[in-house]
């Protein structure tokens, strides 16, 4: 038997269903720009992983989360672990003898 659902609830939970898909289609896209990445960094040598490129991405999404009432604490925890996994992807693609990068959450100073 399926429980009834408040039907303010169920409105939320739709609009929750339509930004995750918004969120996997924004997800979808930046891989696409990190394969172009791949192919630059083949062509002029590049590692996968620059420290300071990871810093500069995740102080960005920190601060533009304060700037919209966002949690930093929640940016950082999920622009870290997406830009390790897209490290560990292009370090995969690039072919990396060393072990497989890791961000380890780098801090800004």
């Amino acid at each position: 038997m399926t429980e009834a659902i408040h039907p303010e609830l169920a409105k939320a939970r739709r609009e929750i269903d339509a930004i995750d898909s918004d969120m996997v289609l924004l997800l979808a896209r930046r891989q696409a720009v990190v394969d172009r990445v791949i192919r630059i960094k083949t062509r002029e040598d590049l590692p996968a992983l620059i420290p300071a490129r990871v810093e500069e991405v995740i102080a960005r999404a920190e601060a533009q989360a304060m700037n919209a009432g966002l949690s930093p604490e929640l940016a950082r925890l999920i622009w870290t672990g997406m830009v390790d996994w897209f490290v560990r992807h292009e370090a995969q693609a690039l072919k990396e003898d060393k072990a497989t990068p890791k961000t380890d959450g780098i801090r800004t100073a």
